[in-house]
């Protein structure tokens, strides 16, 4: 593999290092459910796919081409992040949990 592509892959790791390591230091740091709940489901979404596309790049550099595991675990994680998202949040709003004055939005007290 050459130099170059070893250089492109170790930046899309240390991009989808960094973005994951964001989203968890949000869902451990931020407040309330709500404001955690926007950690996993931006940042280390873009965490993954960045961990994907330098796996992508490192097996089509070993001459074995792009494989369709990488982009079907793309697909899958870009669609199903956030409707769990949307699923979480909205069970959350059911179940009147508590928040944090520093939350904007109170649907449930309309």
């Amino acid at each position: 593999m050459s130099t170059w592509m070893e250089i492109l892959v170790a930046i899309f790791l240390l991009l989808g290092s960094a973005f994951s390591l964001v989203g968890a230091i949000g869902l451990y740091r931020l407040p309330d459910f709500f404001m955690r709940l926007h950690g996993p489901t931006k940042a280390t979404t873009l965490g993954v796919g960045g961990m994907v596309i330098a796996s992508m790049i490192y097996f089509a550099g070993q001459e074995q081409g792009i494989s369709l595991h990488e982009l079907l675990i793309t697909l899958f994680l870009f669609i199903t992040a956030p409707v769990s998202a949307h699923m979480l949040a909205k069970a959350a709003m059911q179940q009147k949990l508590s928040i944090s004055e520093q939350t904007r939005g109170k649907p449930w007290e309309q």
